[in-house]
């Protein structure tokens, strides 16, 4: 017959490695939603992009020419995603829902922009994934900026 103590030890020593395993299997440094350094992620996001961002945003991120000046139509060209553009100076959240629902998603009476809606044309994963592909192409001091904006935001 198993004694008292021994149950509560064993008990004890069950919920401590429980806890410790719990521990373990959250992410150590993850903050936002972007994985740029899960290679299984980036891949579909790069698989992605093409299809669905290269004609404005250019094959290789650079964006439109004169991308700061409005066209004749009054809307801005699109901007690179690269580091030469704007896109790591907004946190996680900002981006996933300018992609899924446009500026619309982020201000009232958002003023008319070229870019497209993707609600009901990408589903919330492979839009984190573009944006992940997007992010794993940035040096690694864009990558830290981005990770404390992220951090400042939460």
């Amino acid at each position: 017959m198993i004694g008292r103590t021994t149950l509560l030890v064993t008990g004890g020593l069950a919920l401590a490695g429980f806890a410790v395993a719990f521990v373990l299997a959250q992410p150590s440094e993850a903050v936002g939603l972007l994985t740029p350094d899960d290679a299984e992620v980036v891949a579909i996001g790069q698989d992605i992009y093409p299809d669905q961002c290269a004609a404005c945003h250019g094959e290789n991120l650079e964006g439109q020419p004169n991308w700061r000046i409005r066209g004749e139509d009054g809307l801005l060209p699109a901007p690179p995603h690269d580091a030469t553009g704007h896109t790591w100076h907004h946190d996680d959240e900002t981006l996933f829902t300018l992609t899924k629902f446009g500026l619309a998603g982020l201000m009232e009476n958002a003023p008319p922009t070229g870019m497209p809606v993707y609600e009901g044309v990408l589903s919330d994963d492979e839009i984190i994934a573009v944006l992940s592909f997007i992010k794993s192409t940035w040096p690694n001091d864009l990558r830290e900026y981005h990770d404390e904006l992220n951090a400042q935001s939460e």
